[in-house]
Parts: C-alpha cells; structure tokens; sequence
C-alpha cells in the first residue's frame, strides 16, 4: 500500500514592500512522504517570495511534466516556472522552452554547489533561467518551524526578506546565482 501526503495547513502574510504587494494565502500543502521538512519549507518560501493570486503549487515530486509552483496567464501559458533541488538540464532545458521565466531554488548547500559547477555552462546559454540558493541555516530554521498548522508571516523591505512564526525570526539570506 502506498504512503499518503501528509497535509499541512499555513496562514501566510505577505508584505513585500519592494514589490508593493500586501497579501494573507491560506495554503494547504501536500508533503509527499518522500518530501524532507526542508524541502517543504523551501516551497513555502519560495510561494513567499512570489507571492501573487494565480501563483500554485504542482504536483512537485509526484510529477515530471509540473513544477513546484508556477504562475499561468490567463491563455494557459506559463508564466513563471519554480522548481527546487537540482534538476537535470534536460528538465531545466524543457522548463525555459515552455515558460517565459523559470527560477531553481537550490538548498542543500555542498550539494548544491556540486550541481551548480557541472550545470553552471548550460544555465549560462538559456536566457529566461535563474538559479538561487537558499543559505543551510535559513533552510535549517524554516525547517525548525514546521507544524501541521502554521502562522507565517513574511516581510520582505529593501531587498532584504524576513520569515516570522511564533517567537522565531529567520532572515532569508539568498545567493544569486544565475
């Protein structure tokens, strides 16, 4: 018998100054069993910093043809495109020809920086791909956080991004790499 998602339910405040965007998203978040509280986390963070009415969770880890979360326009097209970990540039490649802009979330620090040498040349020769990477002790700390219900607050003000739940307060540190 196969193992079922556990659900997650989080009440997400948005304030992002620098994007003018003031918003509360009541999230239902499916962690696959296979899914590390990390990597959830991330997901959470990434809805964050994209925070917008049509933005979604895909069906992640279930699904090759879905991303993490993506943003489709009105006609169907993709708009954004967000995955994490480290994809294969054959994924990268097929994501950057279907959406006018995909964004890869990378957090696992070592790991990551690995990845990033041997796939670094090939993200170079696509113009609508970005890649970010989560510092391990923001992803340790958002981790930390997890519960089956949350309150999150996320405040984001000159370039500088924020997550709030309780009594913890995790500054976001990003690295650009791409």
């Amino acid at each position: 018998m196969a193992l079922k998602s556990t659900i997650f339910k989080a009440d997400l405040q948005v304030s992002d100054m620098d994007r003018h965007y003031y918003q509360g998203h009541a999230l239902t978040i499916a962690q696959h069993p296979s899914e590390t509280d990390e990597r959830m986390m991330v997901r959470v963070l990434a809805f964050a910093l994209h925070a917008s009415d049509t933005l979604a969770f895909g069906k992640g880890l279930s699904a090759d043809d879905e991303p993490d979360l993506w943003r489709k326009e009105l006609t169907g097209e993709i708009d954004l495109w967000i995955d994490l970990g480290q994809p294969d540039e054959q994924r990268i490649r097929r994501a950057a020809g279907r959406a006018r802009r995909v964004i890869i979330y990378t957090y696992s620090g070592r790991g990551a920086e690995v990845w990033w040498k041997k796939i670094a040349p090939a993200i170079a020769r696509t113009k609508n791909v970005s890649v970010i990477d989560v510092d391990p002790a923001t992803v340790e700390a958002l981790a930390a956080m997890t519960q089956r219900t949350m309150q999150i607050q996320f405040m984001v003000q000159d370039g500088h991004a924020q997550v709030i739940s309780g009594d913890a307060v995790v500054p976001v540190a990003l690295t650009t790499l791409a």
